[in-house]
């Protein structure tokens, strides 16, 4: 359970018409649960990065309260968060952040290897269905956005977790292979019996939803 409480991020504050008034996340209370899907969608420039870092760890520049399981985010040591990143809470980045120097099997093996949650053979399987298969032997830096992103969405399904985070990671495929990482995606989650945060720009994609927020 992830809990949020008058959460305030400071750049939004300090920002003119920053904070909507009437958000569903900033400024009130909300809760996103381990078995729900959630779909929140704000303009460019609105928080929606910010708010999925504050849930993440990255940041600390906020008002109000933040707690996962009730435990307050501001008072995991850096222990607590690494085992939170590995057991609870997954990731897909908008900026991707794998290892350039990397091949894409290396970047989502060096996440895989924390844990051992698939054998290599079940994540070529995922990568197959993907299409990257013929592509995971080369380094990121080589790879297209859009391959880049089917790595960085394959890396964050190969662990366990209870809430996967996604940034708009769509944003460079196309239907067809939107598609088929939706599919891959609530496979995952509802085999692990995890829930989504999805944040968009107003694209639904091929999830379904308990809920949708406007931020």
């Amino acid at each position: 359970m992830i809990e949020l409480n008058n959460l305030r991020p400071t750049p939004l504050v300090e920002m003119p018409n920053g904070i909507r008034p009437g958000s569903g996340i900033f400024a009130t209370q909300c809760f996103f649960e381990k078995d729900k899907r959630y779909l929140v969608n704000a303009a460019s420039g609105k928080g929606k990065s910010t708010f999925l870092h504050i849930i993440y760890g990255l940041r600390t520049d906020f008002e109000g309260l933040a707690t996962i399981h009730g435990k307050d985010v501001r008072h995991f040591s850096p222990n607590d968060w690494a085992n939170c990143r590995q057991r609870q809470l997954s990731i897909v980045f908008q900026d991707l952040r794998l290892f350039p120097q990397l091949t894409g099997l290396e970047n989502i093996l060096l996440k895989n290897g924390q844990t051992g949650h698939f054998s290599e053979a079940a994540i070529l399987q995922m990568a197959e269905r993907l299409g990257m298969a013929p592509y995971l032997n080369q380094t990121a830096a080589t790879l297209s956005y859009g391959q880049r992103q089917r790595i960085a969405i394959l890396r964050s399904l190969c662990q366990p977790f209870e809430m996967l985070l996604l940034d708009e990671p769509f944003s460079h495929l196309d239907e067809e292979n939107i598609q088929l990482a939706s599919a891959l995606i609530s496979e995952t989650c509802e085999r692990q019996g995890a829930g989504l945060v999805m944040v968009s720009l107003g694209e639904e994609f091929f999830f379904s939803y308990d809920k949708k927020i406007d931020l």
